[in-house]
């Protein structure tokens, strides 16, 4: 078995906003050393929910629409169903980023969301592991985490740029969140290794 995480990021992006930062996830966890899948959840093949099935941890993102996950997401969502039944992503590794036009915009209700959906696969949920930015006179707005999310990347993208447009520090911001995740994946891997030679 190869020592680097299968690591997949499932997301859905209407504007191409939300593809922008999910690059910058699997960027992140590419530099790591862990091999990346981007799984774009509204045309996912049968070829892909295998590659979500056999992978060691999986990120979520979706942009936020009316203070929730898209429509196509959800709908991705309702279809794992019989795998949350059958336990298929039991203990994988999860972790989650979204984007929206408002600098808060209720991103923190679609950070829950995809976290209680990890839940009820029984995923093992990775915060974002930075303190906030841009919180006192010596910050700013280029800062790492400059909105201020601990459960997930948020990133705010003015509604009428288009997805070059993504502010760079929310670009950082996800690619830190998929350094991480991989970083915890491989620790874990590590421990069940050490555990079943024990």
């Amino acid at each position: 078995m190869s020592t680097h995480p299968q690591i997949c990021v499932a997301y859905h992006s209407g504007f191409g906003h939300t593809a922008h930062l999910a690059e910058s996830v699997a960027a992140g966890a590419r530099s790591t050393g862990a091999h990346v899948h981007l799984v774009p959840v509204d045309t996912i093949t049968d070829e892909q929910w295998h590659t979500l099935d056999t992978a060691d941890a999986i990120i979520f993102g979706s942009a936020t629409y009316m203070g929730n996950v898209a429509a196509a997401f959800q709908r991705f969502a309702e279809r794992t169903g019989r795998r949350c039944i059958e336990g298929t992503w039991r203990d994988k590794v999860a972790a989650g980023f979204t984007n929206s036009g408002a600098k808060a915009g209720d991103k923190q209700s679609t950070l829950i969301s995809l976290a209680v959906f990890a839940a009820q696969h029984h995923m093992h949920w990775v915060n974002l592991g930075l303190p906030p930015g841009w919180n006192s006179s010596a910050g700013s707005e280029d800062d790492l985490n400059r909105l201020g999310f601990w459960l997930g990347a948020g990133a705010a993208t003015d509604v009428d740029l288009d997805a070059a447009s993504v502010h760079p520090a929310d670009i950082e911001t996800c690619r830190h969140l998929g350094a991480r995740v991989a970083a915890v994946t491989a620790q874990l891997r590590a421990g069940r290794d050490i555990t079943e030679a024990a």
